[in-house]
């Protein structure tokens, strides 16, 4: 793990002290005469992005409509694993803006999909999956079929009104459907291995791998249209939301790497005698050589992540693990020249959608892979070395 970090801590700071030049050079076309500190960055950062690449959310979300970019990820889950959604409407649900879809391939009823999409006051935030129902063969009725909710917490429109989201909602509501798609397919015998119910650092591969189709330009230029004109995404913009989404990553790495390699120096100690937290993340910040505008994503005292259970103790890089995973997996359909290339997404169905935790996970992404994961599709995703 503390290998991985690495492979992302060095080229992160590196370029992270590139991009702090251009930052200087706006706050300086701005009239600051006080320099860059930690807490400007952020600030400049978007300045910087603003005139870089041009993206306006008033530009971006006409062509986003909620009910475009649903049909969307299904029709993505169509192409690549087979799969029909079909609404089942008039159906007594929990709240008059829940939906549910029957999830059918061919014939075969697979599983039922609730999609829960708006905030409300009684909703808890932020998004999520849930398994109401897993899939199971060890029964004495025979196969139960999963069911499967997606929660987000979108703005609702007025009534009559389009919900538009941002490029960032897209992507959280496919994120959200990959772990969906996890649990509606997942294929094997006992509850306890069903779906999602995999370790904490492969959980987050099959989701994170879905964001990809999400950019992918032929499903932007068949559903990304002008919820008014109904004209496709101009390629232009798709060109500009592409290049967009590498910057500023450097600073997000050494901000969430810095958290992870500390997480992990703090639980290789074997004697807490006398320990001194603010002293030890000081000192072992100053041996990392965090840079001098970075912060840590999280402080220790305040590291959710370490204390709340054993989960995540020591475990905080898992999600740049499954980073590693879904870069990695996604290239195999770049290797193709086809996003939907039939036999990469025949076995990327059989050994990660269905697989649940029926298989090694290691072992797993062998048979989907044909080799152990590679770090450096991670690093041009996110722009820390050449593409």
């Amino acid at each position: 793990a503390r290998n991985l970090l690495m492979q992302a801590w060095v080229p992160a700071c590196a370029r992270m002290r590139e991009d702090e030049a251009a930052l200087d050079a706006l706050r300086i076309s701005h009239g600051c005469t006080e320099p860059l500190a930690r807490w400007d960055w952020r600030f400049f950062a978007e300045k910087v992005r603003q005139a870089r690449f041009d993206l306006d959310d008033a530009e971006v979300k006409p062509y986003f409509e909620l009910g475009a970019m649903m049909r969307a990820m299904f029709g993505v889950a169509g192409k690549l694993l087979g799969l029909t959604f079909v609404e089942k409407p008039g159906m007594p649900l929990y709240h008059p803006d829940v939906r549910l879809f029957e999830v059918l391939r061919g014939d075969t009823l697979v599983g039922l999909f609730i999609a829960d999409n708006f905030a409300r006051p009684s909703k808890q935030g932020g998004a999520w999956m849930s398994g109401y129902r897993w899939q199971t063969r060890n029964t004495e009725s025979g196969a139960v079929i999963p069911i499967i909710g997606n929660h987000n917490n979108f703005s609702k429109p007025p009534a009559g009104q389009p919900a538009l989201l941002t490029f960032d909602d897209v992507r959280t509501l496919f994120h959200e459907f990959g772990h969906g798609l996890h649990g509606l397919l997942s294929n094997v015998h006992y509850e306890k291995l069903s779906g999602t119910n995999v370790l904490q650092d492969y959980v987050e591969l099959p989701s994170q791998l879905f964001e990809h189709w999400a950019l992918e330009e032929s499903v932007l230029s068949e559903y990304a249209r002008h919820y008014e004109s109904g004209a496709p995404i101009p390629a232009p913009l798709i060109g500009r939301i592409r290049a967009a989404a590498t910057f500023n990553k450097a600073y997000e790495t050494v901000e969430y790497t810095s958290s992870a390699l500390v997480d992990l120096a703090v639980h290789a100690r074997s004697d807490y005698a006398d320990f001194d937290l603010e002293r030890f993340e000081r000192e072992e910040l100053a041996r990392l050589g965090l840079p001098a505008l970075a912060k840590m994503m999280h402080r220790l005292p305040h590291f959710r992540h370490l204390f709340s259970g054993d989960s995540y103790a020591a475990g905080y890089y898992v999600y740049m693990w499954a980073e590693v995973l879904d870069a990695d997996a996604f290239d195999a359909f770049v290797e193709q020249k086809n996003p939907f290339h039939r036999e990469t997404a025949q076995r990327l169905h059989d050994y990660v959608y269905s697989a649940g935790n029926s298989i090694e996970p290691a072992e797993a992404y062998r048979a989907f892979r044909g080799r152990d994961a590679r770090v450096e599709p991670l690093l041009k995703k996110r722009g820390l070395i050449p593409a």
